[in-house]
């Protein structure tokens, strides 16, 4: 009998645990309305990529969706923060207006946006230090200025397999390969998102979880030498997610950073499953040059992914309801 009520007080406590996980989803502002959803992104090129096909998306999903930017090229949390204080020190100091002549108070007044993501610079994302006091700083300031929204971290990516540099882990120190930055990188975000109890966009792990897949992820594109290729010839990058080799000008580029067309795919299906809670599986519109297959594929990833990262970080959505 001590048995089976033991075994009785578990079941009920989970039955309570996940109705508490569904109703923080099912009431969660992030999520398919009739109203326009009001996303803003303090953010860079990686968050620009992420986000290049989520209006089409979003269309197809029948979700209407309007979209404020606050982004720099390359900008970190720190640099974020720096053009916010100037702003507040002095409204005319031209610091504190870099994007396009406004400042970051100037473009959160001018709305009220449900969703505001903020992010690491990539090639800071390992390093936990980089974002301190930055990132409560930038939080503390979004929330002054709009209570109601839900502040979330987008979760960078990590570099291509191939690529040359991977992000800072330590001051003085840099990942080894993909996998580490990835490790690192997400130990970071989701430890600053503890901290301040709010989501993650998994970009990171969807982006990991096609690199490290054998049957999907891009395995290299070898010794490559730049004088045994012509225009417009490029070494093999079937399934990379990032630029990798391109030709500019009849000449060699390499970019392992930044997402292709693919990557910039994968990228805005995951913002679409996490924004609306919903599978992205039933849309067709793919962007020219992404295979089919390839294109199913990261539909299936983004959604599993952004499944699973929900359920391990219940706490903080429940936090945010």
């Amino acid at each position: 009998m001590h048995n089976f009520r033991s075994v009785s007080r578990r079941t009920t406590l989970l039955f309570v645990y996940f109705l508490l996980v569904h109703t923080a989803f099912a009431h969660s502002p992030i999520q398919s309305r009739q109203k326009p959803l009001h996303l803003f992104m303090i953010g860079n090129s990686f968050s620009q990529n992420a986000s290049k096909y989520l209006p089409q998306l979003s269309q197809e999903g029948g979700h209407q969706l309007i979209i404020g930017r606050a982004e720099i090229g390359g900008s970190s949390l720190q640099r974020h923060w720096d053009h916010a204080e100037a702003a507040e020190k002095d409204s005319n100091d031209p610091k504190g207006k870099p994007y396009g002549g406004k400042s970051l108070k100037m473009l959160l007044s001018e709305g009220t946006w449900d969703v505001i993501t903020i992010q690491q610079a990539s090639i800071l994302s390992g390093d936990l230090e980089t974002y301190q006091p930055y990132a409560r700083k930038l939080y503390d300031y979004v929330k002054n200025l709009q209570p109601k929204a839900t502040v979330v971290f987008h979760q960078t990516w990590a570099y291509r397999v191939d690529s040359k540099d991977f992000s800072r882990i330590a001051k003085g120190d840099s990942a080894k390969n993909a996998e580490q930055m990835w490790q690192k990188s997400r130990a970071a975000y989701h430890t600053v998102a503890d901290e301040l109890s709010t989501p993650v966009i998994p970009n990171g792990d969807a982006f990991w979880r096609i690199a490290s897949s054998r049957k999907w992820g891009f395995q290299g594109a070898g010794n490559v030498e730049a004088q045994h290729l012509q225009p417009p010839v490029l070494p093999n990058q079937t399934h990379s997610l990032h630029v990798g080799y391109y030709w500019n000008n009849d000449k060699l580029g390499f970019d392992s950073h930044h997402a292709n067309d693919a990557g910039c795919y994968l990228g805005s299906l995951v913002w679409y499953s996490f924004l609306y809670n919903e599978s992205p599986a039933a849309l067709r519109y793919t962007p020219p040059g992404v295979d089919a297959n390839f294109a199913k594929q990261l539909r299936k990833v983004a959604w599993t992914t952004v499944r699973k990262e929900k359920k391990e970080s219940a706490h903080r959505w429940i936090a945010v309801n």
